[in-house]
């Protein structure tokens, strides 16, 4: 983070600082996204160290932690999916990034191992529309000349529940697959084709995938390490076949609008570029504009200020990219814009002028 930033960061921490004195309770919630649970979970380590105040977070998946927050069930949502501005206003809420990652294919296949197998984007797609259904077919075989494929069934794993990582996925897939993008466009959920097996949440996922032989699904890149997993290198725009890798998630994210032109609203899939990772994706944080629980809520700017102040060391060790200074400034303004029912900024109006 450039030095302005760490001095307009620690000015907006001063700003809050007045009213915190309305929240002295210990903890606060967030709930969504499966796959930023673990930068949440090491952020939340380390904050509550740092101030005593715990954040409890629960992994509900993308769609229902936006629910969640249309409900004000929790202090703030998280999602791997930014929602249009419009359909922001209509709940009251406002979206900033947090982090970027990336979404890997992974599968369980004898004799196999990690960053082995190469597919390209149709030819997933092929396998996730249902017509491509074993591993040793032509179209997996001339890719992998090197490899002794199993004559055995693929077993596709996905997401039963509303998820952002199945978003971001099905956004590449309509991008490389014009069947796909016919068929099934790109949505948070989906009825899969008979035969597949459903699972719920990222941590269901990687269950599923490691319990079935033959198995392929796609999950946060997070989750691949941290669960040995073996994830498929892919063809991306450039022509190269790439491991997932927080490297390739960041050159992603460098060839894209949000670096090159401070914004967020586009994906980040099948970016332009040398070394970028085809599934790279953003994830979100969600809090109300106008806000009727304001100690809740500044309890939950208080915690995102420190994270951006302080966190980009967990970022990396979680396996995600931390924000280009640009979108973290867009992040900034957007927690000084929230405001208590009488209009009060209690994400600090003041520093927000200052952007």
């Amino acid at each position: 983070m450039s030095k302005f930033f760490v001095g307009f960061a620690l000015a907006l921490l001063a700003q809050l600082a007045p009213v915190a004195a309305l929240a002295q309770a210990q903890s606060f919630s967030g709930a969504g996204s499966s796959a930023a649970a673990p930068i949440y979970k090491s952020w939340a380590r380390e904050y509550q160290k740092s101030t005593g105040v715990a954040l409890v977070y629960d992994p509900v998946g993308s769609s229902a932690g936006v629910k969640k927050m249309v409900t004000r069930e929790s202090d703030f949502g998280a999602s791997d999916v930014a929602p249009p501005e419009t359909e922001l206003a209509k709940m009251g809420l406002t979206a900033f990034p947090i982090a970027i990652t990336g979404i890997a294919p992974v599968v369980n296949v004898r004799k196999v191992g990690d960053g082995q197998l190469r597919l390209t984007g149709d030819v997933l797609a092929r396998i996730f529309l249902g017509q491509i259904v074993q591993w040793n077919a032509p179209e997996i075989a001339d890719l992998n000349p090197g490899i002794a494929l199993p004559d055995i069934p693929i077993k596709v794993v996905v997401r039963s529940d509303g998820s952002g990582t199945t978003f971001n996925f099905s956004d590449y897939l309509a991008k490389v697959n014009p069947q796909w993008k016919n068929q099934f466009g790109v949505k948070s959920s989906f009825k899969w084709p008979e035969g597949f097996v459903g699972a719920k949440g990222s941590d269901g996922v990687v269950k599923a995938v490691k319990e079935t032989a033959g198995a392929i699904g796609y999950v946060d890149f997070g989750y691949v390490k941290d669960n040995r997993l073996n994830a498929v290198q892919l063809k991306n725009s450039n022509g190269e076949f790439l491991s997932p890798s927080s490297a390739s998630f960041r050159a992603a994210l460098l060839a894209s609008d949000w670096s090159v032109k401070g914004q967020f609203a586009s994906t980040l899939t099948a970016v332009d570029g040398k070394n970028c990772w085809p599934i790279t994706m953003g994830t979100f944080a969600l809090v109300p504009t106008v806000t009727d629980k304001p100690e809740a809520t500044l309890k939950a700017l208080k915690f995102f200020v420190w994270a951006f102040t302080n966190g980009d060391a967990l970022v990396r060790e979680s396996n995600f990219v931390p924000l280009p200074d640009r979108v973290q400034a867009l992040a900034f303004k957007a927690i000084s814009g929230v405001k208590d029912k009488n209009g009060l900024a209690i994400g600090a109006s003041l520093m927000g002028r200052q952007i």
